[in-house]
């Protein structure tokens, strides 16, 4: 779950972690009666959405008076912020965040991440912080710095000094950087994140660090030891059809091709997908039904892969385990009971019942297309796409 700005600063803020002074707002009103509550002009209104670039995007003003903050609340509340993490359909701005203006020095890039491969935490760090980030990463890889954290011994002030050094920052700031990035370490782990960026950390005029932006993502799994953070999901940011999957229980991402998938385990679903793009189609999605999937799962799974109006197709892929080959089957009927299906449909199913499964979908009257294995189903499925026939 990704938290907004304002959210993550809050977060910040609880564990000692220096940011500006900021108020939130929802209409040019709240925008100008924020700016007045802080110390001075100027002040930057940002827009709160869950895309970094933002500032590229025209999401981010410096206001020097009360008309400029007016003009900027109007201007970008309610439009469509397109960035490069949004996609070209962008996200609608219904929040901001009105903060006082900062004297910057520099400007350092500071995150923690877990490392799968070493189970470890991974601190990372640049002397270039701000929006280019991405491009230093990609470009210039070797001024990114790397240290990683035994989670179970937890950050020592060893890890800091070294991170600290790699950044350039002068001995005065090392304590100060220490305490920042212990307590950093602390919010991570506590609050069971995937995630803890600062881009960009800055060193102001007056030799104080801050974290000028916030960005958390927090493990989902871990939200019900959460409850207070799992009441600032911000639905509106999400995927509506994902949202619609997570309730019912299924494993969903919306991805961008034309061929929607249905499958039963998350290694054979990323199997389907490969073999669907070798075959020269696109997937649509990513739907894990998973193990102890039954018929309505299987109908509400339908129901969301046909709410996708770019699916033009859809493959079903099922090993029948304890998801049984019948009970599918028996959903897919449902489904098109339901639901009227308007898209050709390639079915494997191998496993349990795997004969009472094909019987009943036979006996059916639907016009489905079978295929004997899952390079079978993929290469048929893309080919009625590509031809634009029909099955």
């Amino acid at each position: 779950m990704k938290l907004h700005e304002y959210q993550a600063k809050e977060l910040f803020r609880r564990y000692s972690v220096p940011v500006p002074e900021g108020i939130t707002a929802s209409n040019p009103g709240e925008a100008l009666d924020a700016a007045r509550r802080l110390s001075a002009y100027p002040v930057v209104v940002k827009a709160q959405i869950h895309a970094g670039g933002r500032g590229k995007g025209g999401g981010v003003r410096v206001a020097r008076n009360d008309q400029e903050v007016t003009e900027a609340a109007t201007v970008i509340l309610g439009s469509r912020l397109v960035t490069a993490q949004t996609g070209p359909q962008g996200r609608q701005v219904h929040r901001l965040l009105v903060e006082q203006v900062l004297d910057l020095a520099r400007e350092l890039y500071l995150s923690i991440i877990p490392d799968r491969s070493s189970a470890a935490l991974l601190v990372m760090a640049s002397q270039d912080g701000g929006m280019d980030i991405e491009t230093v990463a990609a470009n210039t890889p070797e001024r990114i710095i790397r240290v990683k954290v035994d989670p179970l011994l937890s950050i020592q002030p060893f890890h800091c000094r070294r991170v600290a050094f790699g950044l350039g920052l002068p001995p005065i700031l090392h304590r100060h950087f220490t305490n920042l990035l212990t307590n950093l370490f602390r919010l991570f782990v506590e609050n069971d994140c995937g995630l803890v960026e600062v881009n960009p950390l800055v060193v102001t005029g007056d030799e104080q660090l801050i974290a000028l932006d916030a960005k958390i993502d927090l493990d989902d799994n871990g939200l019900p030891r959460h409850p207070e953070l799992a009441s600032w999901r911000d639905e509106a940011e999400e995927d509506p059809l994902e949202l619609a999957a997570a309730r019912a229980g299924l494993n969903y991402i919306n991805l961008d091709g034309n061929i929607g998938n249905m499958v039963n385990g998350a290694g054979l679903a990323m199997a389907t997908m490969d073999l669907i793009k070798q075959a020269g189609g696109e997937p649509a999605n990513f739907l894990d039904v998973g193990g102890g999937a039954n018929a309505a799962m299987i109908e509400e799974g339908f129901r969301i892969i046909l709410s996708d109006p770019k699916v033009r197709g859809i493959l079903i892929n099922i090993f029948g385990g304890i998801l049984r080959c019948d009970v599918l089957a028996e959903g897919i009927i449902q489904a098109a009971r339901s639901s009227r299906i308007n898209v050709p449909v390639v079915i494997r199913m191998e496993g349990t019942n795997v004969d009472k499964g094909r019987r009943l979908l036979a006996d059916s009257g639907l016009e489905l297309t079978t295929a004997v294995d899952l390079a079978d189903a993929a290469g048929k499925i893309a080919a009625i796409i590509n031809s634009g026939s029909r099955a």
